[in-house]
């Protein structure tokens, strides 16, 4: 048996505990976290639906989940990273699971775990198997960490395995191109089970891999598309078509493709569940998730996005165009050291005024003098062209939404430098007018600290 810990109340005691036996944040591979997951012997009839991909795993797994609950389901929902605190994970019928039962079963792996080393990400993925496999669900929602085919999600068996997109990220990890990231994604894909593509120009490898294992593979745009009118949408599948759909509650030209996914996943499982086009609607209509292109209440307009990549802030900086002003925008941007920044900030420099660089914490984290250089270096490098969502320089691939928008701003620079990110949304607030517009972008890191705040001085 291994080293049960009864004092550790806490996930911050967990986390602690857990770094200071495997300081390794990430230490990718099957083979050390499937001798624990082995023993713990974890079954349950719930269906599962795995969600991997670079950008909109979170989005569509909530709105799955929305539908889902509408229609009466039982629903477990495990994703990462959270945005203020650790237990919101794992979300259990809607709501985060309470974090003491999360202790239970963070022992419960530690009392089986032996002299088998786990990372705190692997130890955390077991625990929620764990819990969710003691609750009566009908369906679980995973989203895979990183990658697919070396990570701990993988250990489960999807009855539907989603990719969302494919893009790079994370190539301190996941090196190469789109071709073997491609791969790696689709490792998360079984025999003889659905398989959904969001990305409507999959890498081949990605193809090949679903070919091979004979996983029955649809991709966006050639299997199932959106249809879009003034002010509905069309799902076309290959099986049935959904019309006259509301816009899904997520903000942002991105979440039409994620929804159509998500009725994708419900087609392909429709012999497990049975789901009226009402509970679809009031799903699409109930999603929500903070930090997706998240517009706050009052003036001047604020908007929150996780987005870290390039290819999320690409539609970022096209949804950021949608909501105009008269006055200035302003940037309140913290980023990771690990992320593509040069690349990801290209797609902002004609419609930033004024950039608050934040440093982030921790051994990922960047401090904003370094990004603040990166910021004059997208700058220096960018074209100065229009925004074209139809062209992607990064992949040479086409999103699913392509409307052309042009500019009229002349790029300009002014940065300031900050020791964290409330101090840069501080000193937003103190300088905006009623006719500015913020925008907190770069990471979880970034995000999660702006919304803790703004609920403790709520709450005050």
């Amino acid at each position: 048996m291994g080293h049960a810990q009864n004092d550790l109340q806490s996930i911050e005691q967990w986390q602690d505990y857990l770094l200071a036996l495997h300081p390794t944040e990430i230490d990718l591979g099957l083979d050390r976290v499937r001798v624990v997951f082995d023993k713990l012997n974890i079954h349950s009839p719930a269906l599962k639906i795995i969600i991997g991909g670079t950008n909109g795993k979170g989005s569509t797994g909530a709105i799955l989940e929305a539908i889902l609950l509408a229609s009466g389901y039982r629903v477990g929902v495990y994703s990462s990273p959270h945005l203020v605190h650790f237990n919101e994970r794992f979300r259990i019928n809607g709501e985060a699971v309470d974090e003491s039962l999360l202790c239970d079963h963070l022992a419960k792996v530690e009392a089986h775990r032996g002299d088998t080393s786990l990372t705190f990400f692997e130890h955390t993925t077991l625990a929620g198997f764990s819990l969710f496999a003691q609750q009566p669900l009908d369906v679980w929602i995973l989203e895979v960490g990183l990658g697919g085919r070396l990570d701990a999600v993988n250990l489960i068996d999807g009855d539907c395995s989603v990719i969302t997109q494919v893009d790079l990220d994370h190539q301190e990890y996941l090196s190469g191109d789109r071709e073997k990231i491609g791969f790696e994604k689709a490792a998360i894909f079984r025999s003889g089970r659905p398989a959904i593509c969001g990305d409507p120009l999959p890498p081949q490898s990605l193809l090949d891999y679903a070919a091979e294992i004979q996983a029955p593979l649809w991709v966006m745009d050639r299997d199932f598309s959106v249809h879009v009118d003034m002010h509905q949408w069309q799902y076309r599948g290959p099986e049935r078509r959904r019309s006259a759909l509301p816009f899904p509650g997520l903000r942002g030209a991105n979440q039409l493709p994620n929804a159509a996914i998500a009725l994708a996943v419900l087609d392909a499982l429709s012999d497990h569940l049975v789901i009226p086009i009402q509970d679809i609607k009031q799903g699409l209509l109930s999603a929500h998730l903070e930090g997706r292109f998240q517009v706050l209440p009052g003036q001047p307009t604020t908007i929150l996005d996780v987005g870290h990549n390039p290819h999320a802030l690409r539609s970022f900086a096209y949804n950021l165009q949608q909501i105009p002003t008269t006055g200035r925008t302003i940037a309140v941007v913290g980023m990771l050291k690990d992320k593509e920044v040069v690349n990801a900030l290209k797609p902002l420099v004609n419609q930033i005024d004024l950039w608050l660089c934040a440093s982030i914490p921790g051994a990922r984290g960047l401090d904003a003098e370094t990004l603040s250089r990166f910021v004059k270096e997208a700058y220096a490098t960018a074209e100065k062209t229009a925004i074209n969502p139809s062209v992607d320089t990064t992949t040479q691939q086409k999103p699913t939404v392509r409307p052309r928008v042009s500019h009229t701003k002349a790029p300009s620079l002014e940065i300031q430098c900050f020791d964290n990110v409330t101090e840069a949304y501080n000193e937003a607030q103190r300088i905006s007018t009623v006719n500015d517009k913020i925008a907190v972008f770069g990471s979880f890191m970034t995000v999660g600290p702006i919304l803790d705040y703004l609920k403790a001085t709520q709450s005050e």
